[in-house]
């Protein structure tokens, strides 16, 4: 792999880990592990107090990309606004297809997400499962917005359930 290819990223970046969403890198340190040296870039997730460590090599490989761009946040924003898709499989079937485009990190993959679980309030009731991977989902696409646009979580939670009730409207 080139050292371009694995220097895309610097400290201070605010980045997408696909499996826990948008953290910020702190540092690339360098680190002896089992014999071998290691340049891994040091990623915090604020919201969670975790810090996770990726070797710089394998960052592209795992899916750690950059915050989306505006363009991107737009996009999601009018997936939103679509209509839900829910296929009549088994819900077991449709919760593991989720809880992959949850996990892919695709801010629109997400966004598909929280619209298909999105419930208004004169619609039936969420089972417990369905609610986790909403509100999971969510999480993860206002955490994004609301770092691509340089606010706080609380406006980009606003900005999304602004479009999700004017869909139901």
């Amino acid at each position: 792999m080139s050292k371009a290819k694995k220097l895309d990223f610097r400290p201070n970046e605010f980045v997408v880990y696909p499996a826990h969403g948008v953290g910020q890198i702190v540092s690339i340190e360098e680190q002896e592990v089992a014999g071998l040296k290691l340049e891994l870039f040091v990623i915090s997730f604020e919201k969670d107090k975790m810090t996770l460590r990726v070797p710089t090599n394998k960052a592209t490989e795992v899916g750690m990309r950059s915050l989306a761009s505006p363009d991107e946040v737009s996009n999601a924003m009018n997936t939103l606004k679509g209509k839900a898709k829910v296929k009549k499989a088994m819900w077991s079937r449709r919760a593991q297809e989720y809880e992959q485009k949850i996990n892919s990190g695709d801010l629109i993959a997400i966004a598909e997400v929280v619209r298909d679980l999105h419930r208004s309030d004169d619609q039936r009731e969420q089972s417990y499962s369905e609610r986790q991977l909403y509100e999971a989902a969510l999480e993860r696409l206002t955490r994004e917005v609301a770092a691509v646009s340089g606010g706080d979580e609380a406006a980009a939670q606003q900005q999304v359930d602004e479009v999700l009730t004017s869909r139901a409207a």
